[in-house]
């Protein structure tokens, strides 16, 4: 293989695709960029075999070939080169490629290809089509409650569905729940419901951002799902297992129900909880008419500070896991939030007060046992 091409150009794109290589493991193919020649186009392919990038960028292609080279040390020749054009020329008898910019050159050994796993290719026409923006803020406001625990896979991804009414993204890790109705308007579509993972649905809301896209393209394919953002294309494996019935986790009534300033809580959760250390949750006592919030780490402090809110009734104390809680807070994005509780030993619900102008939110969030 020899090609040229704008090093600019093939840094931007590699910077990209080298998100999807692995950074450690048995199989060093997998720490590598797949380069390809296809007629006068270098296409790039990298994964870790949870997901895989794959773009392309116009080059001057002298000789066709395919290499896999190390990404993240590619990428950093790249950027220390200072010319405007890079080259790469293949040895296939010393398996190296050269690498090389103005008067700099650099001798790179190529990883072993046939290691490398067969990619899904690129969107067909059968795709369903949504609002990069819509699709990237639904995912935004679910992501923070998927499970980072891979002892329970099922947790941690994100339970996608499409319908004619809009789409919908639910993700729990036990602790709390997060759920996103976003309506869509257009023609009727294709309907689909998946469990993918949450770092692959956060990897294309970058990836749309950066490049531009206005939409994003979705195709289910057995067991994997493969997005199309502009040039790019992220495919994923999907996550086996039965996604907890989210709809059976939502108490149907609730004792309590107040309004409150989101802006005021969530500044006074920040403020309290710098007390809240090793593990100490976050108190709530609610009284007649207001909220103390307090936090106790012992041999290191205490903090507590009150609000006024609507509360009516006998006094409730609740625990709170605090960061949970400003996850939950800063995810409902309302000037006015409703605040619903039962009782200190079920989960509390937070919501925005009225409707919101891109859909539904709910944050249910389960409490933390409190030593009295």
């Amino acid at each position: 293989m020899k090609l040229s091409c704008e090093r600019q150009s093939l840094l931007s794109e590699l910077q990209v695709i080298a998100r999807a290589a692995a950074t450690r493991g048995a199989i060093p193919a997998l720490s590598g960029v797949r380069h390809a020649t296809v007629d006068s186009r270098v296409e790039l392919v990298a994964t870790d075999t949870e997901i895989a990038l794959r773009s392309s960028l116009e080059a001057e292609v002298e000789r066709p070939g395919v290499v896999l080279l190390p990404a993240r040390l590619l990428v950093d020749i790249l950027r220390a080169f200072e010319g405007d054009s890079v080259s790469l020329e293949q040895n296939a008898e010393t398996n190296e490629v050269i690498v090389s910019s103005q008067r700099a050159t650099f001798s790179l050994r190529t990883l072993l290809a046939d290691d490398f796993p067969r990619i899904p290719e690129g969107i067909d026409d059968g795709a369903v089509e949504l609002p990069a923006k819509a699709m990237s803020a639904t995912i935004e406001r679910v992501a923070k409650a998927a499970s980072r625990d891979e002892t329970r896979p099922v947790l941690t991804g994100i339970l996608v569905s499409v319908d004619d009414q809009g789409l919908r993204m639910v993700a729990t890790d036990s602790y709390r729940l997060s759920v996103k109705e976003t309506p869509l308007d257009g023609d009727s579509r294709e309907s689909f419901e998946a469990n993918v993972p949450a770092r692959a649905l956060q990897e294309l809301s970058r990836v749309a951002a950066e490049t531009g896209a206005e939409a994003v393209k979705i195709a289910v394919r057995d067991n994997q799902v493969v997005f199309g953002a502009e040039r790019m294309t992220l495919s994923s494996r999907l996550i086996d297992g039965q996604f907890p019935n989210y709809r059976q986790l939502l108490p149907d009534a609730y004792e309590h129900e107040l309004r409150v300033s989101r802006e005021e809580l969530s500044s006074v959760v920040r403020r309290i909880s710098i007390l809240a250390q090793r593990t100490a949750p976050l108190r709530l006592r609610f009284e007649a008419g207001q909220v103390t919030l307090s936090a106790q780490t012992p041999d290191v402090g205490e903090a507590s500070e009150t609000i006024p809110v609507n509360y009516t009734g006998e006094a409730l104390e609740i625990g709170f896991n605090p960061q949970f809680l400003q996850d939950g807070l800063d995810s409902v994005q309302a000037d006015e939030l409703v605040v619903k509780l039962i009782s200190p030993l079920r989960p509390g619900l937070l919501e925005a007060a009225g409707d919101e102008d891109e859909g539904k939110f709910l944050y249910l969030i389960m409490p933390v046992r409190l030593n009295v």
